[in-house]
């Protein structure tokens, strides 16, 4: 590296509250029939934006469940419009958050709350581009990797031989809490992004009180020892079939148990990671259609599937320094996530699901004959896998 290079790749971070002001209907479980009752713990969005002399890049989380594809569509082309990344540069993810409100008013019917917090959501996401993108600054990072075991394979077998939502303790289960350190050049530090696969369900269908679940005590479990400016960027990993050990329920020390042991694994982690100036910057982004389903009428296994619309997966890969960000805008099964990582010619290799919309359950092909919660409702029929994780890998390699 040239002397002062390190200069000619920058950065900005920022973060908003995002917390609904107003009772709005909650998502990730459909036996909630009334509005939210209050607020227990407030949700966050964060924006990481990268600038080199040749692109640059966005990335956006948030403590929701996930976002249609003509919302994410819209807000990129908004943000594209007044920033200068282009809008395949921009990744808009969620932490699969099931503890806030429904954000799918692009999609479907909703009532005029959810349409109102949604058309807010957009605007914050767009402010929150627009400063990060504003002053940004030369800055080092590093990377490093910690486990935390607080998650576990969800598709228990259970005493019938079917499969379906539990805990299942011989089966795969990642635990890996991928951490990535950014400070600027005197070593304050700017941001930190916390990779981990894992449903954010610890709280369930009987709590009405609005909480980013993990991600959210996560989070704080890093300002405690940074302060609040410190941006914290929580994202989901390969996690389709992947729950927290605790939950789903409504007491809150499970969530704050959760997600202390992720803060604490990722803050021990955080503290020996060795930074260096980025050098360059790269990304990529692709499309693949595949063959649809309709949803099942029970979780057992079946002969055959019934044709439902082809469904569109959006795919996007980011190069930071040493750093592969691998966005998908489905919820993947573990092994998929695993392969992908294993494979990868960068030992630095996150995940990140619910990006760029909502595809739905993309499943293992040995799961179908087994059945289960993610088999019954997956959009996709069988045979996805081996393409899409080569296809992800291709776009890995060509960074």
């Amino acid at each position: 590296m040239q002397p002062g290079s390190e200069s000619q790749v920058l950065m900005g971070a920022s973060q908003a509250n995002i917390t609904p002001e107003f009772p709005v209907m909650m998502s990730g479980y459909e036996a909630r029939k009334t509005p939210s009752t209050g607020v227990h713990d407030s949700l966050y969005a964060t924006a990481l934006y990268f600038k080199s002399p040749s692109t640059s890049l966005l990335l956006i989380t948030a403590d929701l469940i996930g976002y249609s594809k003509p919302f994410v569509d819209e807000t990129r082309k908004k943000i594209s419009a007044i920033t200068d990344v282009p809008t395949e540069n921009i990744m808009i993810t969620a932490a699969h958050n099931h503890g806030g409100p429904v954000t799918r008013a692009y999609e479907k019917e909703v009532p005029e709350s959810v349409d109102k917090y949604v058309k807010g959501l957009q605007d914050k996401f767009i402010n929150l581009a627009v400063r990060a993108s504003k002053k940004p600054v030369p800055f080092r990072m590093g990377t490093g990797k910690g486990i935390c075991t607080m998650n576990i394979n969800r598709r228990a077998e259970f005493a019938d031989g079917s499969i379906w939502l539990g805990r299942a303790p011989d089966k795969p289960c990642d635990h890996d809490v991928t951490v990535t350190k950014f400070e600027d050049m005197s070593g304050k530090l700017l941001a930190v992004f916390i990779n981990w696969p894992c449903h954010a369900t610890t709280n369930g269908q009987d709590n009405y009180l609005i909480t980013a679940d993990w991600p959210g005590a996560a989070a704080r479990y890093i300002k405690k020892h940074t302060g609040d400016e410190t941006v914290v960027a929580v994202t989901a990993g390969a996690s389709g079939d992947i729950n927290p050990i605790y939950g789903p329920g409504k007491d809150f020390r499970e969530i704050e148990g959760v997600g202390f042991h992720v803060g604490k694994t990722a803050w021990e982690t955080c503290n020996n990671i060795e930074t260096m100036p980025v050098e360059s910057l790269g990304a990529i982004s692709a499309s693949m259609t595949f063959p649809g389903k309709k949803m099942t009428k029970d979780h057992f296994p079946q002969k055959e599937y019934e044709k439902g619309p082809d469904v569109e997966i959006s795919l996007s890969a980011f190069k930071i320094g040493h750093l592969i960000l691998t966005g998908i805008s489905g919820e993947l099964m573990n092994e998929i996530g695993s392969a992908v990582k294993t494979r990868s010619p960068y030992s630095a290799t996150a995940i990140i699901t619910h990006c760029n919309g909502s595809s739905g359950y993309i499943c293992t092909d040995k799961a179908f004959p087994e059945g289960g919660y993610e088999i019954k409702v997956t959009r996709l029929m069988p045979g996805a896998e081996k393409p899409l994780t080569d296809k992800m890998l291709q776009m890995i390699n060509t960074l």
